[in-house]
C-alpha cells in the first residue's frame, strides 16, 4: 500500500491564504504553463524582494485613481507579495509570447542595421528586397531596452534571459545603443518602409511598445528621446512598460509594475513582457527644464542635461539679481521630481561613490544603507548644531517663482512660508534644507510625502487634487532629517507649499560655494557665483508621455 504524498507547504499556504478568485482566474487563464517557469534561487549577495513586476503595488504605492484605505492596503500587499514570488497569478507560456511580440526577421534585421550603421538607405534598400506582401504582422511588435549596468548583477543576467525568450536582435543593450540613435534611425527605417507600401512594416510601426529594464533615470533617458517624435510629428509615440532596476523606482511604483526587482524573476519578467502589450496606456506629463549660469560655472553635468552653448537671458522683470551678459545654458526633461537642497546632495555622494567604488553598491537594501550614511556624516539630522544659521535652509540662497494655473504672471513665493515648527520649535525660515518639485504621487523609493489631501484643506489653501497629467507640480519642503524621516514613513505630510505650472528658481552665492540638484535620481553640483544669478526654469512639455499600466 502506497504511502499518500504530502501536499507541498506552498500549495497549503495559498489555499489557506489566497482568496478563491486567485486560483479561479489562473485555471480560466488562455496562456499554458511552461517547464521553463521555475525560478532557480537568487546567487548569494543577490537582493531578495516579494515584489512582482506585473502584479498591483504595494500598500505604500498611490493609485493612479483615488487613494485606498491604510487596511485594504496592507491586505492587498499580502497577495501581492504572493503574486511576486510567483505563487499565484497566470503563467505565460514561452511559445505564446514569442508568436505575439517577435518580429520578421527581414525587417527587425533592417532596423538593427539602421541603428548600428546609421545608413538609413542602406537599411531600407535590403528590407525592401523581395516580397513583403506575403508576410503577417507580429499581433504586439515589442522591443527591450536594457541598462545592463543597473540592478547590480540582476541587469547582464536579465539581458540574457530576455534575449533567450524573444530572441537576440530584439533586445538593446543601452550600453552599446543609444535610444535616441533607435529613435532617429530604428523608426525611421520602419516609417519608411511604410511609405514604399510595406504593410508589415507599417503595422510594427503602429503597435509597437517598448519595454525597459532600469531605473527611473533609465526610463526618463528612454522616454526622452521618444519625445522627439512627437516634436517632430512622426506619432504615434510607442508607450513603455518597465522592469525596475533602480534603488527608488518611483515611475515603476506609479505605474503597478513594482517597486523593485522580483525574487521569481525568470517568471515575473515573462508576465511583465506579456503585460507591456496587452495592458492599458497611461498619460503622463514631462517638464521641460533650462539651467541659465555664469560661464563655465556648471561643472560634470548629469547626461540627462544637454549642453545648449551660450545665450543671452531675456530679463522679463522677474529677476532681483544681476544676470551676466552671457550665460551657458542646459536643457533636459523630467517625469517625477526636481529637487534642489540636502537630499540631491545625498544623492551626488552617493553616485560618486557607486562610480568610484561599483563593487560597495550591490542592490536595494545595500544602497538605502549607504544613503542613510551620507545623510548622517553631511549633516542633515543635526541641523540645530550647525554653527552658521545661514548654512542651515535654502531661504538665504533662492528666490522662488511660479505661474499658477492658466495664468502668465510671476508670483514671487516665500521659500519658505513663516512658521514655526510644533515638533521641533525650529523656525521653519533656517530648517528648510530641501525643496522639491514632484509630478508623481511616489517620491524616495514609494513614498507620497504631498499626501492624501482632505478636500477642505485643499480648498482652504488653493490647490487641486494632484494627478500626474493635470498640467502642475506640487512644491513642498523637508525640514531636517527629522521631519524628512516622519514624513517618508508618511506619519505626516511635507511642507505644503505651492501648485505651480510653471516655476523659476533665483539662485545665487554666498556663504554657500555649491547648491545640489537632481531630477529623477540624476544629481549635480553646481558652483554658485556671488556676483552673478544662475536661473533654473521649469514649464510644462506641450505633449505628454505614454505608459503602459502594470497593474
Amino acid at each position: 500500500m502506497s504511502e499518500t504524498k504530502p501536499i507541498p507547504f506552498w500549495k497549503q499556504l495559498r489555499q489557506s491564504v489566497l482568496p478563491s478568485s486567485l486560483d479561479q482566474s489562473r485555471e480560466m487563464s488562455p496562456l499554458t504553463a511552461s517547464d521553463d517557469d521555475d525560478d532557480p534561487p537568487l546567487a548569494e549577495g543577490d537582493s531578495v524582494t516579494a515584489s512582482s513586476a506585473v502584479s498591483l503595488t504595494d500598500g505604500e504605492t498611490a493609485s493612479l485613481t483615488s487613494a485606498s484605505s491604510r487596511t485594504a492596503s496592507s491586505r492587498s500587499s499580502i497577495v501581492d507579495s504572493f503574486w511576486g514570488c510567483g505563487i499565484a497569478g497566470f503563467r505565460v507560456g514561452k511559445e505564446e509570447l514569442r508568436r505575439r511580440v517577435v518580429i520578421h526577421e527581414r525587417l527587425l534585421g533592417a532596423i538593427v542595421e539602421a541603428v548600428r550603421s546609421k545608413d538609413l538607405e542602406a537599411a531600407v534598400e535590403a528590407a525592401a528586397y523581395g516580397g513583403w506582401e506575403e508576410e503577417d504582422p507580429p499581433e504586439s511588435p515589442l522591443v527591450v531596452f536594457v541598462n545592463s549596468r543597473s540592478g547590480g548583477r540582476h541587469g547582464p543576467v536579465l539581458k540574457g534571459w530576455i534575449q533567450d525568450l524573444i530572441g537576440r536582435e530584439q533586445v538593446f543593450d543601452l550600453s552599446v545603443t543609444m535610444p535616441s540613435d533607435f529613435v532617429q534611425y530604428g523608426l525611421a527605417c520602419l516609417e519608411r518602409l511604410a511609405d514604399l507600401g510595406d504593410y508589415s512594416a507599417k503595422s510594427i510601426r503602429e503597435n509597437l511598445r517598448i519595454m525597459v529594464a532600469g531605473g527611473d533615470g533609465t526610463v526618463g533617458w528612454v522616454l526622452g528621446s521618444l519625445g522627439q517624435l512627437s516634436v517632430e510629428n512622426r506619432e504615434p509615440v510607442p508607450p513603455i512598460g518597465i522592469i525596475p532596476l533602480g534603488t527608488g523606482n518611483d515611475l515603476s511604483r506609479s505605474f503597478g509594475w513594482g517597486g523593485s526587482f522580483p525574487f521569481t524573476w525568470r517568471s515575473a519578467v515573462k508576465r511583465s513582457l506579456y503585460k507591456v502589450v496587452t495592458g492599458p496606456i497611461c498619460r503622463l506629463d514631462s517638464w521641460h527644464i533650462i539651467v541659465s549660469v555664469p560661464e563655465g560655472d556648471l561643472v560634470e553635468p548629469p547626461h540627462s542635461l544637454r549642453h545648449l552653448g551660450e545665450n543671452t537671458f531675456t530679463q522679463d522683470g522677474n529677476i532681483e539679481g544681476v544676470l551676466p551678459e552671457k550665460v551657458s545654458c542646459f536643457d533636459g526633461v523630467f517625469y517625477n521630481y526636481f529637487s534642489i537642497g540636502m537630499d540631491a546632495q545625498v544623492a551626488y555622494s552617493f553616485h560618486h561613490l557607486r562610480d568610484e567604488k561599483p563593487y560597495l553598491a550591490q542592490g536595494p537594501i545595500t544602497n538605502k544603507l549607504i544613503y542613510t550614511g551620507y545623510s548622517a556624516k553631511q549633516g542633515w539630522f543635526f541641523t540645530p548644531c550647525m554653527t552658521d544659521p545661514s548654512l542651515r535652509g535654502l531661504t538665504h540662497i533662492l528666490r522662488l517663482s511660479i505661474k499658477k494655473f492658466n495664468t502668465s504672471d510671476w508670483e514671487q513665493i516665500l521659500v519658505p512660508p513663516r512658521h514655526v515648527s510644533c515638533l521641533f520649535r525650529i523656525s521653519c525660515e533656517c530648517s528648510v534644507r530641501a525643496i522639491v518639485a514632484l509630478n508623481l504621487h511616489n517620491y524616495g523609493s514609494g513614498r507620497n510625502p504631498w499626501g492624501n489631501l482632505k478636500q477642505e484643506y485643499l480648498e482652504k489653501r488653493g490647490f487641486v487634487e494632484a494627478h500626474m497629467d493635470d498640467g502642475l507640480l506640487e512644491i513642498f519642503g523637508l525640514k531636517q532629517g527629522w521631519h524628512a524621516s516622519l514624513v517618508m514613513v508618511e506619519l505626516i505630510s511635507a511642507k505644503h507649499i505651492a501648485q505651480a505650472s510653471a516655476i523659476r528658481l533665483e539662485i545665487r552665492g554666498g556663504e554657500w560655494r555649491d547648491a545640489y540638484m537632481q531630477m529623477d535620481g540624476e544629481p549635480w553640483k553646481q558652483p554658485m557665483n556671488y556676483e552673478y544669478s544662475s536661473i533654473v526654469d521649469i514649464e510644462r512639455v506641450p505633449y505628454q508621455s505614454y505608459i503602459v499600466s502594470g497593474e
